[in-house]
């Protein structure tokens, strides 16, 4: 192993913290999974930090670093829902929303041109929000009550950008692709 592959490994520890993850928020250990989830975005932190800061940019790092983030948040929302602290349809929309952006992507790439994808900033939010979500509701079930009006926000919060999210990169793709089109 060379240094460069640090970030890597970091990205496939954090795929791995999902499992400890979501057995502790099956047991209802909410303070435990909410540690673990701490660890895990500080995790996303450092593989950033030192992919950038040294160079040790890859293009497996590209793709490791946002599938290990989805892994944990899809697993949570899941996991979740699945105890009842979240709304099944959200859950539903998250994935579907994540659905549509991989298969258009896939398409783009393979049928359009090479797709060189960087995360729109609605797409940050919306990713954000759904870690603040996920982090309030953890935070209410095991350490403080938080009023119930935050976490209903939170929950429009979360569909408001994952919808918008969603749209905005079907917008933008299929634009580019017409674009492409038209100029070869």
């Amino acid at each position: 192993m060379k240094r460069e592959d640090i970030p890597n490994l970091i990205s496939v520890l954090r795929i791995f913290m999902s499992v400890p993850v979501v057995w502790m928020l099956l047991e209802q250990q909410f303070g435990i999974a909410l540690v673990l989830f701490a660890v895990a975005g500080i995790s996303d932190g450092l593989d950033g930090y030192l992919a950038k800061h040294y160079g040790w940019q890859s293009q497996l790092g590209g793709l490791l670093d946002p599938l290990a983030d989805k892994v944990l948040l899809v697993s949570s929302y899941l996991t979740l829902a699945l105890i009842g602290i979240i709304p099944v349809w959200l859950v539903l929309l998250v994935i579907l929303r994540d659905l549509i952006i991989v298969t258009g992507a896939l398409v783009y790439h393979f049928r359009v041109m090479e797709l060189d994808a960087h995360p729109s900033m609605i797409s940050k939010v919306n990713t954000f929000s759904q870690i603040v979500l996920v982090l309030a509701v953890v935070l209410d079930r095991g350490l403080v009550s938080l009023p119930e009006l935050l976490i209903d926000s939170l929950i429009w919060v979360v569909l408001i950008t994952t919808v918008a999210s969603g749209v905005n990169y079907v917008w933008v793709w299929s634009r580019l692709a017409l674009s492409h089109k038209k100029n070869p």
